[in-house]
């Protein structure tokens, strides 16, 4: 049940990061729209990983190594999932360095007033 309100929460997240950065001129408020599309989407991903009754990949007295294949959980989605936070906090960086020094040069963060490369 966890994983379905898990799910759907994340794919809540991607739609409203997508609404966001499809339906706003501000380009602030679109790199912010963006960060909550990937935090839906490591959602999603956390959610799809998860396996109810497991226990943590530790293998010790609890868990003994001829059950560990059935009774532990695949680490390997949340290994994703924290490499995917790491890039989504540099690509933001990014991103806010880009719309820093667009506004210096145009003295706006208005995306329908960079023209120059529009045809």
């Amino acid at each position: 049940m966890i994983v379905y309100i898990a799910m759907a929460t994340g794919f809540i997240l991607i739609l409203m990061g997508l609404y966001g950065a499809l339906s706003n001129p501000n380009i602030i408020r679109m790199i912010v729209s963006f960060t909550v599309a990937n935090t839906g989407t490591n959602v999603v991903l956390v959610a799809v990983g998860y396996m109810p009754g497991r226990t943590a990949p530790i293998l010790d007295s609890a868990v003994p190594v001829a059950d560990a294949a059935r009774r532990i959980i695949d680490p390997v989605p949340q290994a994703l999932v924290l490499t995917a936070i790491v890039i989504g906090l540099g690509i933001t960086a990014l991103m806010l360095a880009y719309a820093y020094k667009l506004f210096m040069t145009k003295h706006t963060l208005d995306i329908s007033k960079y023209t120059e490369l529009k045809w």
